[in-house]
C-alpha cells in the first residue's frame, strides 16, 4: 500500500513540476495565443494555436497572476529585459488590447513610431508610399464612400475604415500641443503612458480609464459594468462624446498649465490582413510599446472551431 501511495505522490509531484515548467516557459520564452476570430485570415486562421517569441522585443516578467478571462487575480511588479530588436512594419505581433489588457490580440504591425499612415480606397500608404497587402491578405467588400463618416472610427474624425485620414504615429519625445483640437489624442496618450487623469466637475471627481465597458461586459454582469461609468458612475473613457464639463488634472496638476505634452514611449499601428473583417487600430488606435508581448512565429496546433476537427495541415505553419 505504501508503495502505491508513494508512486501516486511521485506522479503528482512530476505533474506539478511539469506544469510549473510549462507555465514558466509561457511567461518567459514563449507567448501562446489561441486565435478566436478571422481578422488575420488567410495568414492565420480562426482556431490556430500560435507560439510567439517573447525574447525578440524584450521579455516581460508577469505583471498579473490569476484566472484567464476574469478579474480574479492580483498585480505584480514587472521587469522588461533588453530587446534584441524593436517591432517593425510587417511583423505579426501579439499584444495587450489597449481597451482591455486582460485580452491579447494578434495583428500585423503596419506603421512604426514616427510614420505617417493614410488609407485610401482600402490601400495603406506609409509616409506617402503604398504599403502592399500581405501575400495571404484579402478584401471582402467594395470600399466605403470617402465622404462617409464612421462614428466608431479612432478619434472620431478620421473618416472611415477604407478612407482614413493622415495620422502620425507618436514616438518617444514628441511634443504635442495642449489645445482643444488635440484633446482626444492627448487623453489616449496620457492614459497609455500611465498617468492618472481626473476631471473635477461641480465638486465631483471623475476618473479616466482606457478599459472599455463594452469589453468588460463579456465577463461581468451588465449592471455591474455600466453602472460604474458616466453618467451613472465616476469613470470616463477618452473616446466618449458624453462628458461632464470641468477641470482636467494630470497626476493632480491642471492640464491647462501645460503648453505641450511630451510623449513617453513609442507607439505602433496594427491591422488585420483580412482588412474588411478586422477590429484593429482604425477603431481603437495606437499600440503602446509597453503592451507588445512578442512576435507570432508558427502554428503549433489548429482546430476547426465549427467541427472541432484538428487541421493537421496547419500544424507547423510559419507566420509571415
Amino acid at each position: 500500500m505504501n508503495s502505491k501511495i508513494s508512486k501516486i505522490i511521485h506522479e503528482i509531484r512530476s505533474l506539478l513540476i511539469l506544469i510549473v515548467i510549462v507555465l514558466t516557459l509561457k511567461v518567459t520564452i514563449f507567448e501562446l495565443y489561441i486565435v478566436p476570430t478571422g481578422s488575420m485570415e488567410n495568414t492565420i486562421m480562426t482556431g490556430d494555436f500560435l507560439a510567439g517569441n517573447r525574447f525578440v522585443y524584450g521579455m516581460h516578467t508577469p505583471d498579473w497572476v490569476g484566472i484567464p478571462y476574469t478579474d480574479i487575480g492580483f498585480n505584480l511588479p514587472s521587469i522588461q529585459f533588453p530587446a534584441f530588436r524593436e517591432p517593425k512594419r510587417g511583423d505579426v505581433i501579439i499584444f495587450k488590447f489597449p481597451r482591455d489588457e486582460k485580452q491579447k490580440y494578434v495583428k500585423r504591425c503596419v506603421a512604426e513610431p514616427g510614420d505617417t499612415l493614410e488609407v485610401k480606397d482600402k490601400l495603406i500608404y506609409i509616409n506617402g508610399e503604398h504599403y502592399p497587402l500581405p501575400e495571404n491578405g484579402k478584401f471582402l467588400m467594395p470600399p466605403l464612400s470617402p465622404t462617409f463618416i464612421q462614428q466608431d472610427i479612432f478619434l472620431g474624425k478620421q473618416g472611415n475604415k477604407d478612407h482614413f485620414k493622415k495620422l502620425k504615429m507618436p514616438q518617444k519625445g514628441d511634443k504635442i500641443a495642449v489645445i482643444p483640437e488635440n484633446a482626444q489624442l492627448l487623453l489616449h496618450l496620457m492614459l497609455l503612458d500611465g498617468h492618472e487623469l481626473k476631471l473635477v466637475s461641480e465638486g465631483q471627481d471623475f476618473f479616466f480609464t482606457m478599459v472599455s465597458p463594452d469589453e468588460l461586459y463579456r465577463r461581468k454582469a451588465k449592471n455591474e459594468v455600466y453602472g460604474s461609468y458616466f453618467p451613472n458612475g465616476n469613470l470616463l473613457v477618452p473616446w466618449s462624446d458624453n462628458m461632464p464639463k470641468g477641470s482636467l488634472l494630470i497626476d493632480g496638476n491642471p492640464v491647462g498649465n501645460l503648453d505641450f505634452y511630451t510623449v513617453e514611449q513609442d507607439y505602433y499601428w496594427a491591422m488585420g490582413d483580412n482588412r474588411d473583417d478586422s477590429l484593429d487600430s482604425r477603431y481603437w488606435g495606437f499600440v503602446p510599446r509597453s503592451g507588445i508581448l512578442g512576435e507570432a512565429l508558427f502554428t503549433y496546433f489548429s482546430l476547426n472551431l465549427k467541427t472541432w476537427v484538428p487541421r493537421i495541415n496547419r500544424i507547423g505553419t510559419n507566420i509571415q
